[in-house]
């Protein structure tokens, strides 16, 4: 399709997007949109520098790339450099939503009624308690090409859509904030769960009305899945990401390769097609072409892999990993998960709990943050009374290192479950992954 300058590597990354949104908040609607994006970014490497352009005019790419290549210094032994010789190349088309799953397809009139039909179900207006909803449903279908110097030709789509609804809940002048997010690859996936969003709401009413401050302190605490999903993405996932390791030789050290760094029940995954199941993480090949691997992180709490692109790989001297990502066209590609989880045990959750006899159970989180330290910032947490859970607690924020958590876990249940709402952000980019875990059991966090 393209023309290539000789002694320059050069790829082409074209995109199509289409999205649309409808939100309405207490009654009124906020939003109704719907949205239709073309661009590429065009790359040229020298063996020295990128050189990049963006445009929204598909029929520019050429004279965009013939501009990048005329700044540029041709090496006739391009191909001999270390960077360039990391980059696969394959042929390959991979649309999996081009029938009647095609988000495209739906109409305003469905995502009206989707919407109206989660109110209906709530009924917020029926609670004094509740001051403030939201609810949505909204969808992103994007079409990604990828075309090298090398020879890679590569067609592939992914799409999500998204039902979601909100509630704030406001009792003696304190205010919870409860929601829940239905997810599937296609329309008819996200349909007709609204006994879903009854049943957060019931217990988010319930919370609310019974919660007392928690007394900051130490605890044994018990992260349910989703919880899990979070610190592992946070807390381990981005400690990763290779590319954090080019400049901190001290990172480098801490993270070496075989190196025992949690306790023998943990391993965690990254995966772009992890347990065959579409999640919102998945992609058939990476924004420079290469396919993605199952690269295991930790297997029984030793260090055994790391995400790589091409640069990262190339300097540190290991194998592609397939998690070069980049927001959309607009942005150059850097390392970044896609579904990153950890593998479940054989204990119940029930028995975890069971076994505790003052703690904490953490049932959801709104964020997490993490780097040596992390922090998570809990939606609604329970109190552990000889092995039953107990009161519910406001928790501010539980925090720990991670290297002594990774070490203190000492359950691991037999559940697991997907989180395929999460967006992760990294130096100005949002990026959208899912994360996963089981209930797991941590002798020592500080609560607040």
């Amino acid at each position: 399709m393209f023309n290539f300058p000789k002694g320059l590597y050069c790829d082409i990354r074209i995109e199509h997007t289409d999205s649309a949104s409808y939100y309405v908040q207490n009654s009124e609607v906020m939003q109704n949109s719907e949205t239709s994006v073309a661009g590429a970014m065009i790359r040229v490497y020298d063996g020295r520098l990128w050189y990049t352009s963006v445009t929204n005019d598909l029929q520019a790419v050429q004279d965009e790339l013939d501009n990048l290549a005329s700044v540029a210094q041709p090496d006739d032994n391009i191909e001999n450099n270390p960077v360039v010789k990391m980059f696969e190349v394959h042929k390959d088309t991979v649309l999996k939503f081009e029938g009647d799953n095609d988000l495209r397809k739906t109409t305003r009139e469905m995502r009206e009624d989707l919407v109206k039909r989660c109110i209906d179900a709530c009924d917020c207006d029926s609670f004094d308690e509740i001051k403030q909803w939201g609810a949505s449903c909204s969808y992103e279908h994007k079409i990604k090409e990828f075309y090298s110097s090398k020879g890679a030709e590569i067609k592939q789509d992914m799409q999500q859509c998204f039902v979601h609804m909100f509630f704030d809940i406001v009792i003696d002048g304190i205010t919870t904030t409860g929601s829940h997010a239905i997810t599937g690859f296609d329309f008819d996936s996200v349909k007709g769960r609204e006994d879903e969003i009854v049943k957060k709401r019931d217990r988010f009413l319930d919370y609310a009305k019974n919660a007392v401050d928690v007394t900051p302190g130490e605890y044994v605490c018990v992260l349910a899945p989703e919880v899990t999903g979070m610190f592992t993405h946070e807390s381990f996932g981005h400690k990763s990401e290779a590319d954090f390791m080019l400049n901190d030789k001290t990172l480098r050290d801490e993270w070496e390769m075989g190196k025992k760094v949690g306790s023998e029940l943990v391993s965690i995954c990254d995966s772009a097609s992890a347990y065959g199941v579409t999640h919102r993480g998945d992609i058939a090949y990476d924004d420079e072409g290469t396919k993605p691997k199952e690269t295991w992180l930790i297997k029984n709490g030793v260090l055994t892999g790391r995400l790589h692109d091409a640069n990262s790989a190339a300097a540190l001297g290991e194998e592609l990993t397939g998690n070069a990502r980049a927001q959309d066209f607009g942005f150059a590609p850097m390392v970044r998960m896609t579904n990153t989880y950890m593998l479940p045990g054989d204990r119940t959750p029930e028995e975890i709990i069971s076994e505790v006899k003052d703690g904490i159970y953490i049932f959801g989180v709104i964020y997490g943050t993490g780097q040596s330290t992390f922090t998570l910032k809990p939606s609604c947490c329970y109190r552990i009374t000889d092995g039953k859970l107990d009161t519910p607690v406001r928790v501010n924020v539980v925090n720990g290192s991670v290297f002594q958590t990774l070490f203190d876990i000492d359950a691991i249940g037999n559940d697991i479950t997907f989180c395929d709402t999460g967006t992760c952000g990294k130096n100005g980019q949002a990026m959208p992954v899912s994360d996963a875990g089981p209930t797991i059991r941590v002798r020592k966090l500080t609560v607040n």
